[in-house]
């Protein structure tokens, strides 16, 4: 059983974590205790190809001081050697001789760490403020468990299912409490997607935005998919951040050059086309759809074919959350098991 002072440092560790970047590689904070439980040092991974959390901690300890040491780690140690050796190990042959972490490694390139540290004589415990180590880590977590990056369709809509007037126009179906939630969720996402239809119509600048127009810290990588050509001069061109152009429709694709780009959740808000397609793809982990209370009619539905030509193929959803934002609602929806 963990004492107090262990539970301190995987408070500390986990702090620490939040500090390296999130990408391919999960977030992961440690520390050294002496034997009275005393910090001897401190080590967060700070991005792939640099040292894991437990070897820069080690790293700052002079020879032989980690012996008989406990090591407090936020992730299970690694038994991978990739571009750094296998934690395990290191943290074995710097002589410490307990170990305890909160979550265990989902991936079976780096899993196993713990039984090769109890194989070395180490004592080890699992589980100590997992649920909060599952907390910084869920988005990660939920890429290694999906193999792909989790993946939010988000529309606007008028009340009888439109995108759009019959002439094309959609701004705004949706009023400013809406279009702020938007906002606050596109700076959570890693990517935010759009249509080249899309692109070409709205001219969107794929930033997240607050109501005086500032932006965000934190702002999604825009990303246009499509055949057709993105303007010199369309607005996404002048995005904080790099764009990518994918002028292919393989979604799967797509989602597997972005997870191995760092991202962890993709936002698409890229038009009835491009929801569709994801839908139909079943490649979608959440849905968005904020509904207005306005009546458009005609042609411009919010979702083209997905696929279901039946009411015995229809998409069931589990509904996550009913929200009022100003006169519109916020629909929060994801597939039931067995309907992506």
């Amino acid at each position: 059983m963990a004492d107090a002072a262990e539970r301190d440092a995987m408070r500390r560790a986990l702090e620490l974590a939040r500090r390296g970047p999130r990408g391919v590689n999960p977030q992961v904070g440690a520390l050294i205790l002496s034997p009275t439980g005393d910090v001897l040092a401190e080590g967060w991974h700070r991005g792939a190809g640099t040292a894991h959390a437990e070897v820069d901690a080690l790293s700052r300890l002079a020879p032989d001081a980690a012996r008989g040491a406990t090591a407090v780690v936020t992730l299970e140690p690694c038994n991978h050697t990739g571009r750094t050796g296998p934690c395990a190990v290191a943290l074995l042959e710097a002589g410490v001789s307990r170990v305890v972490y909160a979550l265990d490694d989902p991936t079976a390139v780096a899993s196993g760490g713990a039984e090769r540290l109890r194989a070395g004589g180490a004592a080890v415990e699992a589980g100590v403020l997992a649920d909060e180590a599952h907390d910084l880590l869920d988005s990660w977590l939920t890429v290694q468990q999906l193999g792909r990056p989790f993946v939010t369709v988000k529309w606007a809509q008028s009340l009888d299912g439109r995108a759009a007037a019959d002439d094309g126009t959609s701004q705004w179906i949706t009023g400013p409490a809406a279009r702020a939630d938007v906002h606050r969720r596109r700076a959570e996402a890693d990517a935010i997607a759009v249509g080249t239809g899309t692109l070409l119509g709205d001219d969107p600048s794929l930033t997240a935005r607050y109501d005086d127009g500032s932006l965000y810290e934190s702002q999604p990588a825009p990303v246009v998919i499509g055949r057709s050509a993105v303007p010199a001069d369309a607005a996404v061109r002048r995005h904080p951040r790099p764009l990518s152009i994918f002028p292919t429709h393989d979604l799967a694709a797509i989602l597997a050059e972005l997870r191995a780009a760092g991202a962890h959740r993709v936002f698409v808000e890229g038009g009835p086309t491009l929801a569709s397609a994801f839908l139909a793809a079943g490649l979608t982990d959440e849905l968005l759809v904020y509904v207005a209370p306005v009546l458009l009619g005609g042609r411009r539905l919010a979702l083209g074919d997905i696929g279901v030509g039946t009411i015995a193929s229809a998409r069931r959803l589990s509904v996550t959350s009913l929200d009022t934002l100003g006169d519109d609602l916020l629909v929060v929806a994801s597939p039931r098991n067995g309907d992506h």
